[in-house]
């Protein structure tokens, strides 16, 4: 379901960090957030991968498993999921009638306004009462933004991650690393162990020193290994020993660092009672996949939702590290949020050209501006237009197609894929193949 007339009237609250509201409002639903145990994950980068990676154990173990991810990629079901799938239409739309007819009764008994809850809240508090009405065993939860005020941040945690931390969201969040660090350790519990990925030094300081003051066991992987071996598969470091070879589900070297992290928090989980054995956590590790984190969508046209500096860069590392096909275009969209150029410096020396774009999420920015912005960095800047036009002529020139910039560019290449709007195209074939494919 791609949206629901509950939704777009809650858009319109914009966002409001803040705890006071979904606090408030769950306890009217009657509190299905500490309805099970939460592993919940905070982060700049690698949050919906490690949730992938943690969920597909614990269902490999056998467990029944609630997981919410922010944002989706193509329908809102991606951010309710049982046992790793996104519920259907039909359980979505009674969960959001349930929560709004709440949100309804609430509002004419405190008085508040009818814009209380934002989109956010409101998705986080029906995949609350999702996981409450299906008994889950355990809940894997991915913070939205931030962590300390996030909608997220009222679950019972038996662990807490973070696998990155990076310079995002500085409006909301804080303009330095520190700022940043103290809003993603804001999730930490007393008590409750952390596991956190390799963090820049300063944002390092920040996580350990709020671990030491809660007294959160801290652990963090060691760096002995960054790379896979050379069949692919990766040995990972546990708090207690190591696992592997596995091989993982998603492509790049970052994963690396986020499959630790989740074993990691799998490993503490094991330490308070779960049985997640070896063998689960391989499973889960190989089968866990996440939409547009280096995807193949079709021979020679790849996704990936990299969005700011951090994710460019790893996407950067794995290019480098494959053989260039001929002709290599990345397709470039992002938001109003963020410096272009800082976002694409990383990616420059890696394509021949660079095709700017937008896909119809309002907050696109125009692709003519994007053109005129990038042409500094590169000398093969062109002005594409909608995704809907220029994802096919695109395909037919280049040998290997790159769509990056926006989780939300992404998933429309997608769902266009998905649509057949390639269908009789042969990459790097040439355009004339569109006047053949039409007919």
């Amino acid at each position: 379901m791609r949206s629901h007339p509950i939704l777009e009237a809650s858009a319109r609250a914009g966002v409001r960090l803040g705890l006071n509201r979904v606090q408030t409002f769950l306890g009217v639903l009657g509190e299905p957030q500490l309805c099970a145990p939460a592993v919940h994950v905070a982060g700049t980068n690698g949050k919906g991968s490690v949730c992938a990676y943690v969920t597909s154990a614990l269902v490999a173990a056998g467990y029944r498993v609630g997981t919410t991810i922010s944002p989706h990629v193509e329908e809102v079901n991606e951010r309710i999921q049982l046992d790793g799938q996104p519920i259907d239409d039909a359980r979505l739309v009674d969960l959001l009638e349930r929560v709004d007819r709440a949100r309804r009764e609430w509002v004419e008994v405190a008085g508040e306004r009818v814009e209380a809850l934002t989109y956010f809240e409101l998705v986080t508090c029906a995949a609350f009462l999702c996981f409450a009405q299906e008994r889950v065993d355990v809940m894997v939860i991915e913070v939205g933004l931030g962590g300390r005020l996030d909608a997220t941040n009222v679950v019972r945690s038996v662990v807490c991650a973070v696998p990155s931390i990076g310079l995002d969201h500085t409006a909301e969040l804080g303009p330095d690393l520190t700022s940043i660090a103290r809003e993603k350790a804001g999730i930490f519990q007393r008590g409750v162990p952390v596991v956190a990925g390799v963090l820049p030094p300063d944002a390092k300081t920040v996580i350990e020193l709020a671990a030491r003051r809660l007294g959160a066991p801290l652990w963090v992987p060691p760096q002995l290994r960054r790379e896979p071996h050379r069949d692919g598969r990766w040995t990972l470091h546990t708090p207690t020993g190591r696992v592997g070879p596995v091989r993982l589900g998603m492509e790049g070297v970052h994963q690396g660092i986020n499959a630790s992290v989740a074993v990691g928090a799998l490993h503490q989980l094991r330490s308070q009672g779960f049985l997640v054995s070896d063998e689960a956590i391989a499973t889960g590790l190989e089968k866990a996949m996440v939409p547009v984190r280096l995807e193949t969508l079709a021979p020679g046209l790849v996704a990936d939702g990299a969005h700011n500096a951090d994710g460019t860069r790893a996407l950067a590392a794995w290019l480098a590290k494959r053989d260039r096909p001929g002709s290599r275009i990345l397709l470039f969209g992002m938001g109003q949020d963020r410096d272009p150029s800082e976002v694409v410096a990383p990616l420059v020396e890696h394509f021949d050209e660079i095709v700017t774009t937008r896909c119809s999420h309002p907050k696109a920015r125009e692709s003519s501006e994007l053109a005129h912005i990038l042409a500094e960095l590169h000398p093969m800047v062109t002005d594409g237009g909608s995704i809907e036009e220029i994802l096919p002529e695109v395909y037919a020139e280049a040998q290997e197609t790159i769509v990056a910039g926006s989780l939300f560019l992404a998933g429309a290449a997608r769902s266009l894929v998905r649509e057949g709007v390639l269908e009789g195209i042969e990459p790097g074939k040439g355009i004339e193949q569109l006047d053949e494919a039409e007919e």
